[in-house]
């Protein structure tokens, strides 16, 4: 086991994804996330990789496209306003069955916004993020380290059921230090027959494409790759919880979110009441089946949240709204606080009376 090094949490990303075999990025400068590309830009060079500033969010998706259909492990990171503008590259490496890793580092919007903290664009990577019925794996971490980890976990789940993967990370993440450790993770090996790579008079040239212009077939198409998506709903669902043994009252928080609820769920307990926490690692898939268990056993659930309320919806369709959902939020790149969260748990303890 390697010593722990102190890391920027966009820095410990980025030299991850290289860890993890990544040896193509092309990106475009936007806070908070410009320490990845910074990262990659000294990095890459030096390890007989490509770094390229692409002229605009648009180009790099593109670029992403063109080596993603190689086979090569390749990423692209921005924040929210980037993001949307590479929404339609994305729906491409979709269509095409591409796996690639896209890292989001969130900023408050909507439109410019801010460059403060946000969990906005939630409903943006989990509702598909562009055109088309398609979905993306979206990985949420709420350490440096686990950043680390999932970066990995992206690129082999990318691989293996060939689908573009997200990093969904936020400013505060993507800016705090941690120590994380930098041991090589497991890089599993997947089947690339698919890729182009040339045919060497060796086989029937391969073909990447997104366009089919009868009904039918784009029709097959379709149903094909969810019936690929239900194995991922099945078998990769990542989820972690908290004192939730004796749980009466559920936090439901990811990333920066579940840091501060854990602290306050601390505090609650202090206090007598009985509250844990669901945090979801995976946002797609949902860890439905756990929340929907919770449901049978707690009074309420709480939302913690960097939004106006998008995870809250997810909550309620899992557990079929068999118990109340209150929503703790703050916006514009605020952070609830911990008195913020317990301030809505002992809200939610008043629901149905004290056991």
């Amino acid at each position: 086991m390697s010593d722990k090094v102190l890391m920027k949490g966009n820095e410990a990303l980025a030299e991850a994804a290289i860890m993890a075999g990544c040896r193509h990025y092309f990106g475009y400068p936007i806070t908070p996330q410009t320490e990845v590309a910074a990262y990659m830009a000294k990095r890459m060079p030096k390890i007989d990789g490509v770094f390229l500033q692409a002229e605009s969010e648009i180009a790099a998706i593109n670029m992403v496209i063109g080596v993603a259909a190689t086979g090569k492990r390749v990423m692209t990171s921005s924040s929210s306003p980037g993001i949307s503008l590479k929404s339609e590259g994305v729906s491409f490496l979709a269509g095409c069955d591409l796996p690639a890793l896209i890292v989001n580092v969130q900023r408050g919007g909507p439109g410019l916004g801010g460059i403060q903290p946000s969990q906005a664009d939630y409903f943006q990577a989990t509702r598909g993020m562009g055109h088309g019925d398609f979905h993306l794996l979206v990985l949420a971490p709420a350490s440096v380290q686990e950043m680390v980890n999932l970066v990995f976990k992206g690129f082999d789940l990318a691989e293996k059921y060939r689908m573009p993967a997200m990093i969904l990370s936020d400013g505060t993440m993507g800016q705090m230090m941690e120590p994380v450790s930098l041991d090589a993770l497991e890089v599993n090996e997947h089947d690339k027959s698919w890729a182009l790579t040339g045919t060497k008079c060796e086989r029937k040239p391969n073909i990447v494409n997104s366009l089919c212009l009868k009904a039918e077939e784009l029709e097959y198409l379709n149903v094909e790759r969810y019936k690929r998506y239900k194995m991922v709903e099945e078998n990769e669902v990542m989820y972690e919880e908290y004192r939730m043994e004796d749980a009466e009252i559920c936090i439901v928080a990811f990333g920066v979110a579940a840091r501060v609820s854990q602290n306050a769920i601390d505090k609650a307990r202090e206090q007598g009441i009985k509250v844990g926490m669901i945090r979801p690692i995976t946002l797609w898939p949902f860890p439905k089946k756990v929340l929907r268990e919770a449901a049978e056993k707690v009074r309420a659930f709480v939302s913690v949240e960097l939004s106006m309320g998008q995870m809250i919806e997810d909550i309620e369709l899992a557990t079929r709204c068999k118990k109340p959902v209150l929503l703790c939020s703050r916006v514009g790149g605020m952070i609830p606080s911990t008195e913020d969260v317990l301030a809505k748990i002992n809200e939610a303890n008043s629901i149905g009376g004290n056991n």
